[in-house]
């Protein structure tokens, strides 16, 4: 079951996909989005992390500057989409996740994954929330690689992704080697099921780590 809902933060209310499972919840997830919005793809991970038994919650951090807002996959909605993150900001958007996070408490242990943007905010929310998290594909991750996280981290990484290079990679594994860094044989947004850079092997495996990840750290 599945429906949006409404998310009180410090700077607003924002609008949330909230996504349950069908029995007890194994834990509380919030799912991060990319610069494109909470659109049907983001939507179907929260359902699939569902299914998988956790309560979910993929706030609309565009809501902190314009309603209602998806984003097409094309160059112009990368520009816009890149003007919102810059304008929802860092700080901003830890405290939605810290919202999200309050609610799905009663759910117990609460971690989060993310793509792209989102796979940065999930870095930072498991540096400054100390929630467990999954970072997938976040270029902006090198600039937080200083600080040190107050929970577990799991990263995936695509071998063929430009705005990524291997030795951004690598220090992820220099600065975090606790931390569980894995790249696969794809480019950027490889687990995103719509769109020319699906891979889905790599897809399917990423998945599996990350369930693992939840299902050791959520416990």
């Amino acid at each position: 079951m599945a429906h949006w809902t409404t998310l009180d933060t410090p700077h607003g209310q924002v609008e949330a996909w909230h996504a349950l499972p069908s029995g007890t919840p194994r834990g509380g997830l919030v799912v991060i989005q990319e610069i494109f919005g909470v659109n049907a793809h983001v939507r179907e991970v929260a359902e699939d992390f569902a299914a998988q038994g956790y309560e979910v919650l993929a706030p609309a951090f565009f809501d902190l500057v314009e309603k209602d807002l998806q984003l097409p996959y094309d160059n112009g909605g990368v520009e816009r989409g890149l003007e919102l993150v810059g304008e929802v900001g860092v700080d901003k958007a830890l405290d939605v996740v810290a919202a999200a996070a309050t609610v799905l408490a009663p759910a117990g242990k609460v971690g989060t994954v993310g793509y792209c943007w989102g796979g940065t905010i999930a870095l930072l929310s498991a540096i400054r929330l100390g929630l467990p998290s999954v970072s997938y594909y976040g270029a902006r991750n090198t600039r937080f690689l200083d600080e040190t996280p107050r929970a577990p981290v799991m990263f995936h990484f695509g071998e063929r992704d430009r705005s990524i290079p291997p030795e951004a990679v690598q220090q992820h594994r220099d600065k975090l080697p606790q931390m569980q860094t894995f790249v696969y044989p794809a480019d950027h947004a490889f687990n995103r099921s719509v769109g020319h850079n699906y891979e889905p092997d790599s897809a399917r495996l990423a998945r599996e780590r990350s369930l693992g990840f939840f299902a050791e750290h959520l416990r």
